[in-house]
């Protein structure tokens, strides 16, 4: 039988026939029961009966040779290896080297036949797709919602975008002012003399470690930032938004957590209190459908629709109460009807209840994911919602009036409104509200 040599075209590379010692060439003949290692012949040694310790004449025998053709009836399987070697040799595309070292096919010859049967090959793509396929799902990670690595955007210079980002600059994968800035300063006039004493060198060497180590902080920090995906700052926000609430509150107690975590680790941590969230509040229907005493998902469809409707009932009996504060403004009282009206046929109610002074209240800000918030206590949160002011407004506006304050020793009312320019009635809460906390003094 025909089997493709295990050798290259170099006889050099293949042993010697066991019989005379002479360098082997295709074909030559492999003993099948003797070895390892391989008992080879020439086929003089073989038409002999070359017989030698253990191998005998009539013992079966395998005809080493390449001379078939494997993917092209004009290409042998010989010229089909040394075509592979020659482009790896030669590098792919230098299509005149891989002739000149094949020296048994043209140019244009060999980059048909390598085009239609190692790139074009259907049969090989098909393959290396299925392979590539194979491998993206054995590390695909269903639980994670985003990936960190994302590119992250490009904002220009000293835009807002960019204040969101802290001052990253993704082109240089750095920060326009990094943790612990100022840690260059200490080398700044260290200089290494031959003449400095063994403690002076000793001390300076301390000093260079010590700027190593900060440096290793500063680079431990920015991966962090990195990995997790908190440059984009937006993006995440918008991600953690997707969570109940519950779990939205976990993600911020848990976000300390995330710098010994991995980022895939910590997703998965969020993720599965989600999914542990999800299943709680199942059982808990499912509970309250066994209290109840039903038994099939029909009869759970009706408990649910006249649940539905006792909450509405129960709503408006509880909004009957609200007529009495508006009983004496005939206008007041009207809107309240109106409303009412809209609601008992099913639309939304789009004439907000008017207050005793007759200006419409605004409902209170929603500081959930917004920049800053985390900076605030209790009470600059609760005045940011009343007032309707973002937390990172509230913040600068603090630092500008508490700034001048120190500067001037007291501060009044007319100079604050003079440094913020927004709504007087804002400036005034937020003046009183600087002077309650002992932020600032009046003048």
């Amino acid at each position: 039988m025909e089997r493709l040599a295990s050798f290259s075209n170099d006889p050099f590379d293949k042993p010697p026939c066991r019989g005379c010692s002479s360098y082997l060439t295709e074909p030559y003949v492999k003993c099948a029961e003797c070895g390892p290692p391989p008992f080879l012949l020439c086929l003089q040694c073989f038409t002999r009966g070359f017989e030698y310790k253990k191998h005998q004449s009539d013992h079966t025998y395998e005809i080493m040779t390449s001379d078939f053709p494997v993917l092209d009836p004009n290409w042998t399987a010989q010229e089909e290896m040394a075509l592979l070697e020659a482009v790896m040799d030669c590098g792919f595309g230098n299509w005149q080297d891989v002739a000149n070292q094949m020296c048994t096919k043209s140019k244009e010859e060999c980059e048909k036949h390598y085009m239609k049967h190692f790139i074009n090959n259907p049969l090989f793509a098909s393959t290396l797709l299925n392979l590539k396929q194979a491998e993206e799902a054995q590390h695909s990670e269903t639980a994670i919602p985003f990936h960190p690595a994302d590119d992250p955007p490009r904002p220009t210079f000293d835009s807002l975008l960019s204040r969101d980002m802290a001052g990253y600059m993704p082109a240089r994968a750095d920060f326009v002012e990094e943790f612990d800035n100022y840690a260059e300063w200490d080398l700044r006039d260290i200089d290494f003399v031959e003449d400095d004493s063994d403690i002076l060198h000793a001390l300076k060497i301390a000093v260079v470690d010590i700027y190593h180590s900060r440096l290793k902080e500063r680079q431990r920090r920015k991966k962090i930032i990195r990995d997790h995906g908190l440059i984009n700052l937006r993006k995440f926000q918008i991600l953690e938004r997707r969570y109940p609430k519950e779990v939205q509150d976990l993600y911020e107690t848990m976000r300390r957590f995330a710098r010994i975590l991995g980022p895939v680790e910590h997703d998965k941590f969020i993720e599965s209190h989600a999914l542990e969230f999800e299943l709680r509040r199942e059982i808990k229907r499912l509970q309250e459908y066994r209290a109840a005493g039903i038994t099939n998902f029909c009869s759970a469809r009706t408990y649910d629709h006249l649940k539905k409707t006792r909450d509405e009932e129960r709503l408006k009996r509880t909004m009957l109460s609200e007529v009495l504060q508006y009983i004496q403004d005939s206008s007041a009282c009207q809107q309240w009807l109106s409303r009412q009206a809209d609601i008992d046929s099913g639309l939304s109610p789009t004439v907000p209840v008017a207050s005793n002074s007759g200006r419409r209240s605004a409902p209170p800000l929603n500081l959930t994911g917004l920049p800053g918030t985390e900076k605030l206590n209790e009470k600059e949160k609760e005045l940011c919602q009343m007032v309707r002011l973002v937390p990172g407004a509230y913040l600068e506006y603090k630092a500008a009036l508490v700034n001048e304050c120190n500067k001037q020793g007291g501060l009044r009312l007319a100079q604050a409104r003079a440094l913020i320019k927004i709504d007087v009635n804002k400036t005034r809460k937020i003046y009183d509200f600087l002077i309650r906390e002992g932020y600032i003094t009046k003048a």
